[in-house]
């Protein structure tokens, strides 16, 4: 949690002094000009559609970061598309234990432990259309950004401690690999919310001992930066 405190923290005055530099430099001003291409989002997650037995257990949090191309559609420049290409961690803590025995992976209900989670990382790309109020001379303004992303994993892990032992898997197949949601950020200035739905579920045929299938979606909150 301090991490990322400290991490909010330093990125505002990166974004405040950025703006700065900005306003100094009157000279660069261009009828053409872009916003917001580049991005990065910090999110706490809340996850759907859980399984009875199956509770969060932390906090499960999200990192996002980018670069999305502002397309303008108008001659304002306030409304545009954007395509984008990023990265994606997303952390969930959790009390679903994954172990690997026989080189089988299963799914069970941990009772006892220290801490337990699993893992994604991805490439995501995110499509936006984007509305705002911002002009060739203003830095603050306005947006509202809405779209979807589309992300593939490409790692996968989960860690699982208890009293003297530790259950390390990586590469769990039975997570989807492809993943999208609908996406919604809006704000003014440095500040944004964002706020991400998925509608995919994070699992695939994977099931409790008892059979229960585990079917969950991934519902995620939080700020979102955008730095050109």
């Amino acid at each position: 949690m301090k991490k990322l405190f400290l991490f909010f923290f330093m990125l505002s005055g990166l974004l405040s002094a950025q703006n700065n530099i900005k306003k100094d430099n009157d000279t660069i001003k261009d009828n053409h000009y872009l916003e917001d291409q580049i991005y990065i989002g910090l999110s706490y997650m809340l996850m759907d559609k859980l399984p009875d037995t199956i509770s969060s257990n932390g906090f499960s949090n999200s990192l996002t970061l980018g670069f999305i191309k502002d397309i303008p559609l108008n001659e304002r420049r306030n409304l545009a598309l954007g395509i984008g290409l990023g990265y994606g961690r997303h952390t969930y803590y959790q009390n679903l234990k994954i172990t690997r025995p026989n080189n089988v992976t299963e799914f069970d209900v941990a009772t006892d432990f220290k801490s337990n989670k699993f893992s994604i990382h991805a490439v995501e790309i995110p499509i936006e259309l984007r509305w705002r109020t911002s002009t060739m001379d203003s830095y603050k303004f306005y947006r509202i950004y809405f779209g979807g992303k589309l992300s593939y994993a490409i790692a996968t892990n989960s860690k699982y401690k208890e009293d003297g032992n530790m259950i390390k898997v990586n590469g769990i197949d039975e997570i989807n690999k492809l993943q999208y949601g609908l996406s919604l950020s809006m704000g003014y200035g440095t500040w944004n919310l964002n706020v991400y739905y998925g509608l995919s579920n994070i699992f695939s045929d994977a099931t409790l001992l008892d059979d229960i299938p585990i079917k969950i979606r991934d519902f995620r909150v939080g700020l979102i930066f955008y730095i050109l």
